[in-house]
């Protein structure tokens, strides 16, 4: 699911909203996540998971085509984890 197929799919579940309100609520809640996320902090949402950065040394790569030594600089990424719940729902059908 892409961000527009949620916005449509919030907008026809809830009729008394307009797809504009939902997209500016969506977008609002997206940014909101990005910014504590920046800032540092984590994101967590019960039952579904936590969202927060790891960060990466710096290291030497190897370009894939040449397979020159490259420097890779020392980054930070995000990183999520499910939650219990989640997880439970996902291999439910596998038991």
């Amino acid at each position: 699911m892409i961000k527009s197929e949620l916005i449509a799919r919030l907008a026809e579940e809830n009729p008394h909203l307009t797809q504009k309100d939902v997209e500016r609520v969506v977008g609002v809640i997206l940014d909101r996540m990005t910014e504590s996320l920046e800032q540092g902090g984590r994101v967590e949402l019960r039952g579904f998971g936590a969202f927060s950065v790891r960060s990466r040394p710096a290291r030497n790569g190897r370009n894939p085509r040449t397979g020159e030594p490259v420097s890779v600089k020392a980054k930070h990424v995000p990183f999520f984890k499910s939650g219990k719940e989640l997880r439970e729902r996902l291999n439910a059908d596998s038991e």
